[in-house]
C-alpha cells in the first residue's frame, strides 16, 4: 500500500484520488501531542530517531500545535493527542520506524477527535423513511 501525499492545499490525497480535510470548517482539532518515550529502552528506538530527524519539522509545519516530550522510563514509546472536544487518542509506537511514526503523527493532527461509530445502514438520516425503503419487486 502506498502511503498518502500531503498536497500544499491542505489536504490528504490518498491512492484512490480522494482527498480527507485537516481540520473542521478551517480550525484546526488537535490541540497538544504529547511524545512519549524511554531514553533506554529497545521499543523507543524509532521514537528517539523520530524526535531528532522529523519532529523538529514537524512542529516548523504546524504552528497551531502544541507538541510536548515526555520522557517516562520503563514504558512503551506511545503518541497522545488531546482534541478541542475533550476527546483523547493514544497510539502506540513501539518498535516502529521513524517515517510510520510521522506518519502516525500526522494522522492523528488530521483525525477530528470523534469516537469512530460503525454505519450500520448505508444510508445515514436523522428522519428515516415511515413507508420503507423502495424495492423493484414491489407487489400491488
Amino acid at each position: 500500500m502506498g502511503q498518502p501525499i500531503l498536497s500544499p492545499f491542505g489536504r490528504v490525497v490518498g491512492q484512490s484520488g480522494l482527498t480527507c480535510f485537516m481540520a473542521l470548517r478551517g480550525v484546526w482539532q488537535l490541540n497538544k501531542l504529547i511524545v512519549s518515550y524511554c531514553d533506554w529502552g529497545g521499543s523507543s528506538r524509532g521514537i528517539r530517531a523520530f524526535m531528532e530527524s522529523h519532529l523538529p519539522a514537524f512542529k516548523e509545519k504546524n504552528p497551531q500545535l502544541e507538541v510536548v516530550t515526555e520522557l517516562i522510563r520503563g514504558q512503551h514509546p506511545h503518541l497522545k493527542g488531546f482534541y478541542k472536544n475533550k476527546n483523547q487518542r493514544v497510539i502506540c509506537v513501539k518498535n516502529m520506524d521513524p517515517e510510520d511514526i510521522h506518519l502516525h503523527a500526522t494522522r492523528l493532527r488530521n483525525a477530528l477527535g470523534r469516537k469512530v461509530v460503525k454505519l450500520r445502514t448505508r444510508h445515514v438520516t436523522k428522519h428515516p423513511s415511515v413507508q420503507g425503503t423502495w424495492t423493484t419487486s414491489l407487489e400491488y
